[in-house]
């Protein structure tokens, strides 16, 4: 009998498909995917065009992640820049209002920061 396919590891197919290894184990327990045991191991046959599909969606997946991932740290460092910001403002605020209590007088309001 000839393998047309490939076999992966539990974590290599879990991985592939995006399960927890105990849900692997379960499919195997169920029979539910095509296995064999090899040196002790559980290897499961999956396709090389389902390999592929998957592959490159989860390709597509990685990508997308780090898509976003690059994109939170933009939004993080933009919210530590604007939280600076306002607490430069916050200060100017209580110096102005300060000043204008200690001396009965407004002073000047920057026009540049």
């Amino acid at each position: 009998m000839e393998d047309n396919g490939i076999w992966l590891s539990i974590l290599e197919y879990a991985q592939l498909r995006d399960l927890s290894i105990s849900t692997v184990r379960r499919y195997i327990k169920a029979e539910r995917v095509k296995f064999k045991k090899e040196n002790g191991k559980f290897l499961i046959s999956i396709s090389t065009e389902n390999y592929m599909r998957n592959k490159q969606n989860s390709a597509s997946t990685e990508g997308e992640t780090l898509k976003l991932k690059f994109r939170v740290q933009e939004l993080e460092l933009q919210v530590k820049t604007i939280k600076l910001e306002n607490d430069e403002l916050k200060m100017l605020v209580n110096l102005y209002e300060n000043n204008k209590v200690e001396n009965n007088i407004l002073p000047a309001i920057p026009l540049e920061l």
